[in-house]
């Protein structure tokens, strides 16, 4: 019955197919390739539509009337507020400095109210009391609780690694642990820094000094924040120079007794009142959509917080400039936002993530700068494949100044959340190979800052802001 069944079948099929449009499975997928295709070219013809749109904004950052103008808005800023730890008067200085600034500018500003971490350092002193007299320079780390008055007298126990604290336990109660860290990056070794307190308090330590998160050091204490285990005893805890740190390896090594009085008046105060600081220019034809730049308006208690992350702050407020000083005005909204206490873990920016997220959907890209303003060398890039399809293309456009490079891993502790939780993320690629040589130090100035690479990560950061937010559809999900 079934054979006597197939011929009709089949003449069905050949007549259905004739008067619909049915294909073989390898017709449909090259027609998808093909229709892939050309929505590639469409979107490479869209974005170089914008070269002309490009070189105006490069030429007035690096070579016209706005040249040297990051750098000068820099150095005028943190000249006149210096650094701006978390909580600080210099912080909220800081922060009506820039709405007065930005609004002088012509851009459109507010404050968004935040609660902030208010961590304060206090005095502060160490050095060695045996075998030698010997002041150490230090920097308390941030959350660190204080010692008594009286301060803290205790022979050190010098480790190199976390596995060496814990085969050495019982030689550490009742001592000063001292980590003495080789430094192999920033993200691997900061792992001392932020739990070694906890990880020695478990041992029975008194205090920590740790070798500083460095690759260089003239004798330098690098400070950041820190991060006390919940149920573990709380104790002091101090940066120290790569040389005292090494120092004290060598006397450990010889079999010498290292005695070190610590004094530190750290304490934590409430949350402090304070703000994000926002200034945009409204999209014309989308203005609920939003192409964010940011950096971090706080910094550290030491030098002026000039590269971390003042330069970040300036080139997102330098790039609306820019675009505005051009008479353009893209489809959707350009919001740059100075967030507060980034430095406690990007506070400020979760708190604007929690009051945004509603409008997840209308966030087309968030940016943020944040590892030094130094030569740019590139974008880094997180979204789907679809969206770096067309951030390869917007790259293009930077072929001026030579950064059409497009790195994967976009990155920042302020926009994480909402690279989480899917909304495409770009960060600036610099030659930082000096960042973490003042990175949270009194060596972080303006000095370290150079003019004309700032006038590049301007243009770089403006052009890819404003070709974005001018795209006649959103970056794809």
């Amino acid at each position: 019955m079934a054979q006597e069944g197939a011929l009709p079948f089949f003449l069905f099929l050949l007549f259905f197919s004739s008067i619909c449009d049915c294909h073989p499975p390898s017709v449909a997928v090259n027609r998808a390739v093909s229709n892939q295709t050309k929505r590639v070219l469409d979107i490479a013809a869209e974005v170089a539509g914008y070269a002309d749109v490009a070189k105006k904004i490069i030429n007035l950052a690096v070579y016209g009337a706005a040249q040297n103008r990051s750098y000068t808005r820099l150095a005028d800023f943190t000249d006149t507020i210096g650094n701006r730890v978390s909580g600080s008067h210099n912080l909220e200085l800081a922060i009506k400095y820039m709405y007065t600034a930005m609004t002088e500018d012509g851009l459109d500003v507010h404050l968004e109210p935040v609660k902030i971490p208010h961590w304060v350092r206090g005095e502060e002193s160490a050095e060695i009391i045996e075998p030698r007299v010997k002041s150490l320079a230090i920097l308390g780390l941030g959350s660190s609780v204080g010692t008594p008055p009286e301060g803290i007298k205790a022979e050190v126990l010098v480790v190199k690694s976390f596995e060496e604290l814990k085969r050495r336990a019982k030689e550490a109660v009742g001592r000063i642990v001292v980590f003495n860290q080789p430094f192999v990056s920033y993200s691997e070794t900061v792992a001392y820094r932020a739990y070694g307190a906890s990880e020695a308090a478990k041992v029975g330590a008194v205090a920590t000094l740790i070798r500083s998160i460095t690759p260089f050091s003239i004798n330098s204490p690098h400070t950041g924040w820190q991060d006390y285990q919940d149920g573990v005893r709380r104790i002091p805890t101090a940066c120290i120079t790569v040389e005292d740190a090494e120092l004290m390896w060598r006397m450990a090594q010889r079999g010498q007794k290292t005695v070190v009085r610590l004094t530190m008046g750290a304490k934590t105060l409430p949350d402090a009142d304070s703000f994000n600081t926002v200034a945009e220019i409204k999209g014309w034809q989308h203005p609920e959509q939003v192409v964010l730049l940011s950096g971090h308006l706080d910094s550290w208690d030491v030098g002026q917080g000039a590269m971390d992350d003042g330069g970040g702050a300036m080139i997102s407020w330098e790039a609306l400039s820019l675009i505005k000083d051009l008479g353009l005005r893209p489809r959707r909204t350009l919001r740059t936002v100075l967030w507060s206490a980034e430095e406690q873990g990007g506070v400020g920016a979760q708190q604007y993530f929690n009051l945004h997220k509603v409008n997840l959907s209308n966030f087309d890209i968030v940016m943020e700068s944040d590892l030094g303003t130094f030569a740019p060398v590139g974008l880094q890039f997180a979204g789907s494949d679809a969206a770096r399809k067309v951030m390869e293309e917007v790259v293009k456009l930077l072929a001026p100044i030579n950064t059409t490079k497009l790195e994967a891993h976009g990155e920042g502790t302020d926009i994480w959340p909402w690279m989480q939780a899917g909304v495409p993320g770009a960060s600036l690629h610099v030659a930082d190979s000096r960042y973490f040589w003042f990175h949270h130090s009194e060596g972080d100035t303006i000095t370290v800052q150079d003019p004309q690479e700032m006038d590049l990560c301007s243009a770089l950061w403006a052009v890819v802001a404003f070709v974005v937010a001018d795209l006649q559809d959103m970056l794809p999900r």
